[in-house]
């Protein structure tokens, strides 16, 4: 697919110092969250699958790029360098950081996606063809991974789109997702722990389904972990 071939009117585009990003419009709907039957070689915490409802929104179409961090935030944290890679070496706390500043230059009210508008959104919302991957059965379509990344961060937007049109929810940079990582509900809800999507340059193929997650502590920040904002309707 060309980013040129999808086309949704009620998707937007935003402009900040200088520095444009668009967000795609995702519509509502209810899902089944988790180890659905096409996320193969599922993990623990995928299971069971729960029915979700979630409001519309709007998603980044890629993830938030380091030339758009810098227009922000003055400075460039990224270990790979490059104005259209994207963002990473940032923690989960540097992300709100980053979108209090951003808020305040829009007058929007920018955020992190929850674990469920991302995983949704990547699987295509009320699009959705129930690949394995955002947008495919074929991670090398949709995915830079272990196997073709050559280890290191890729152009965000180089690789197809997903049925709603949102780029590299599959690999490139794993996700910051806003909610508290729990395995169940006795856990604490003041775990230090948010959740992490998506599969990055150095994962498997595994790791980037669409229902797999991670966590991080907040404060940690790694090469393989960017974010992508979220905007509700």
């Amino acid at each position: 697919m060309s980013s040129l071939t999808f086309i949704c009117a009620q998707n937007k585009q935003f402009t900040v110092n200088g520095i444009s990003f668009a967000m795609t419009y995702v519509k509502g709907g209810i899902f089944s969250m988790g180890a659905t039957p096409e996320q193969v070689d599922s993990y623990p915490d995928e299971k069971p699958c729960k029915n979700i409802s979630v409001n519309s929104f709007y998603l980044a179409s890629s993830e938030v790029t380091q030339a758009l961090w810098t227009a922000v935030m003055k400075d460039n944290p990224s270990f790979f360098q490059g104005p259209q890679l994207p963002v990473e070496n940032v923690s989960w706390n540097e992300c709100q950081q980053f979108i209090k500043k951003i808020n305040e230059l829009t007058g929007k009210s920018f955020r992190l996606p929850t674990e469920a508008e991302w995983e949704y959104a990547a699987r295509g919302a009320s699009r959705s063809q129930r690949y394995q991957y955002s947008g495919s059965n074929n991670v090398e379509a949709v995915a830079w991974y272990a196997g073709n990344s050559g280890f290191e961060t890729h152009v965000v937007a180089s690789k197809q789109f997903n049925e709603i049109g949102l780029f590299g929810m599959s690999g490139n940079v794993s996700e910051w997702c806003q909610d508290t990582y729990v395995l169940s509900s006795y856990d604490s809800m003041q775990s230090p722990y948010r959740i992490v999507k998506g599969g990055c340059w150095n994962d498997e193929p595994r790791d980037c389904r669409v229902a797999r997650k991670s966590s991080r502590h907040f404060d940690n920040k790694a090469n393989t972990i960017g974010f992508r904002l979220a905007l509700s309707e």
